[in-house]
């Protein structure tokens, strides 16, 4: 049998997205791999979830490029942005809670990429006059990222329906993000 890395990510992504503390036992059994194989790829939980942290760099960089933030009103890229990112949203909300991702000096310059493209959005969006002033673009750009996360959570666990997802989390953050016009 060859080993398909890709599917192994993907769902171990599944499952820690859901219980983060599994064991690499029970990761492997949920990639219907043997333990050894696991470790044969994986030294341990570290190097798992570094591959999985590279993958989730990788798929916010092309939710990101698929999104065209550039294009038209900053609210539908917003939400075209959201749109991207929903069928990662547990892997992220999984990266955004795994704390030895963010620690010391190694952190993954691709999280300082994704963040700069973030906050530029959101900076392009305040110089239009779509967004408010008086927020950071980093804190906009956090306050996404703990929607996306809860979102994914909310619908993993079913008090969400996943057909909402992308709604909610737009509507809420443009209801705090949007430029009012005083009259």
């Amino acid at each position: 049998m060859t080993f398909d890395r890709e599917q192994v990510l993907r769902s171990a992504a599944a499952l820690l997205s859901r219980r983060s503390t599994a064991t690499m036992d029970e990761v492997a059994r949920a990639a219907g791999i043997g333990r050894a194989t696991l470790h044969r790829h994986f030294a341990g939980r570290d190097a798992l979830v570094g591959a999985l942290e590279e993958l989730g760099i990788q798929e916010f960089d092309a939710a990101l490029d698929a999104a065209a933030l550039d294009e038209g009103r900053a609210e539908d890229g917003l939400r075209r942005l959201v749109a991207a990112l929903e069928p990662s949203a547990g892997l992220l909300s999984f990266l955004v809670a795994e704390n030895q991702l963010f620690e010391g000096d190694q952190v993954n310059e691709g999280w300082d990429r994704l963040d700069a493209r973030i906050a530029a959005f959101f900076r392009h969006g305040q110089e239009r006059g779509e967004f408010r002033i008086d927020l950071t673009p980093a804190w906009l750009a956090e306050a996404l990222y703990a929607l996306i996360a809860s979102g994914a959570w909310a619908v993993q666990t079913g008090r969400v329906a996943r057909q909402d997802f992308s709604y909610m989390i737009t509507e809420l953050l443009l209801g705090g993000a949007r430029r009012s016009v005083e009259k």
